[in-house]
């Protein structure tokens, strides 16, 4: 038997919780804020609950980009990105964002410069970060870009040593959206 009524979108959802009191609303946010960590994250970034409101999703991103191999970790690009767009969808400050695809980099130099990585995956990943990262310093005030400037600069002059292209297309990157 096929299932003729369409699945439940946002639309739907919305007209429910129009129906809801302010003490309903609460409720319902307290539920969701205990099932599930990330919920809890995304709360505390939202509403800057943490002095510290990158430092969750730099440990995402450092936990899945420079895993621990002596523990068997696996390396998972898709989670690593994911924390930078929760982030966005969270706070999405500009500054925040760059920050995180810089660091995102630079977790990847940690990464190679302690372990071998023979996953064209994992550098065509590093390449298209290390591009979306000066795009998104590009749309950051002149005075606030310098430092993250420098910062993939750094990374780029560790590419050198890893093979795989990677030094001549953070060049290209470079050359298309760096400092001018």
């Amino acid at each position: 038997m096929t299932d003729s009524k369409k699945k439940p979108g946002w639309s739907d959802l919305k007209r429910r919780l129009a129906d809801l009191d302010r003490p309903a609303l609460l409720g319902l946010i307290q539920d969701l804020y205990a099932a599930d960590r990330k919920n809890q994250l995304f709360l505390h970034a939202r509403f800057a609950l943490v002095e510290d409101v990158l430092g969750p999703y730099k440990a995402v991103i450092s936990r899945w980009i420079c895993p621990d191999v002596m523990k068997n970790q696996e390396v998972s690009i898709s989670k690593a990105k994911k924390a930078i767009s929760d982030y966005r969808k969270a706070v999405g400050h500009p500054e925040g964002i760059a920050e995180l695809m810089v660091f995102y980099c630079e977790s990847c130099w940690d990464f190679l410069g302690s372990c071998g990585m023979e996953d064209g995956g994992f550098f065509d990943a590093l390449i298209l970060m290390f591009g979306q990262a000066l795009k998104a310093v590009a749309k950051l005030e002149p005075d606030q870009r310098k430092a993250f400037v420098d910062r993939l600069e750094r990374v780029r002059h560790e590419a050198r040593n890893w093979g795989w292209g990677v030094s001549d297309a953070m060049d290209d990157l470079m050359e298309e959206y760096g400092p001018a």
